[in-house]
């Protein structure tokens, strides 16, 4: 029931006494209509017994046609902009602090990556915490280019080229790098090292031993070839591209040995 109909439920209709003889009887007696002073009830609503409730019609904007929808329009380029650069802001910021994508150029980390693999680094992982064995890590290299290696002594190791079985050992321990994530068929090093690795500095060979020209080239530039931990970009944990090849990055367990 609308509130016009509501509205009517007041207005007045003749009246007769039920005996009362029609034939003699006068013009019958009417009551007037109940009226409802104007104001009173939901806005909009009209004296109850006059007629249809007054409506009040939703606003629909400028009222002038056309002159709402480049409004619109504006509105709705706004909001895209804003999204936009909202976008840009958080890739610049994740890129800055969190994460970052490489390729690899190079053999000198085969097999574990290829040329035109393409990897992420964790720019956090060393804020949080410390640089371990046999993490890759991407670093500022000896000739200030972006570099990627593997991790084999870290601040107060003592590595060695080799023992009597072409072993590379840290601390005394042999690695036991075949089959693990050494190239197939080279030897751990086919040069000589004794170096004790500074506070705060790391010693870091590819996994191509072979097509690899890392920290064992470098024994001459007044650090024995380390870097500085300050240097290193991140770690390396994620191979995502080519998509036939994505794979975590995680430590080997030849370094579980390692103290």
């Amino acid at each position: 029931m609308s509130e016009a109909d509501e509205s009517r439920l007041g207005a007045g209709r003749p009246v007769r006494p039920v005996d009362e003889d029609p034939a003699v009887a006068g013009p019958p007696e009417t009551v007037p209509a109940e009226t409802v002073p104007s104001g009173i009830g939901p806005a909009g609503v009209g004296p109850a017994g006059v007629g249809p409730a007054e409506t009040v019609p939703a606003e629909t904007g400028s009222g002038e046609p056309g002159k709402d929808a480049p409004a619109k329009k504006a509105s709705g380029l706004r909001d895209t902009l804003l999204y936009m650069v909202g976008g840009v802001v958080a890739a610049l910021l994740i890129h800055t602090f969190l994460l970052q994508s490489f390729y690899i150029p190079s053999e000198s980390m085969q097999n574990t990556l290829l040329i035109n693999d393409y990897v992420v680094v964790n720019k956090l992982a060393y804020k949080l915490g410390s640089v371990q064995h046999g993490d890759i890590v991407v670093f500022k290299g000896w000739d200030g280019e972006d570099t990627i290696k593997r991790v084999i002594g870290v601040g107060g190791d003592h590595v060695k080229c080799c023992d009597d079985k072409r072993r590379i050992t840290v601390n005394g321990t042999p690695l036991d790098e075949e089959g693990k994530y050494l190239y197939p068929g080279v030897y751990p090093s086919g040069r000589d090292f004794d170096v004790k690795v500074p506070k705060g500095r790391v010693w870091l060979m590819g996994d191509h031993r072979n097509n690899s020209a890392d920290s064992r080239f470098y024994m001459d530039d007044g650090h024995q070839g380390t870097i500085s931990e300050d240097d290193i970009i991140g770690r390396a944990f994620l191979r995502y591209w080519p998509l036939n090849r994505i794979s975590f990055l995680s430590r080997p367990d030849t370094f579980s040995v390692v103290h």
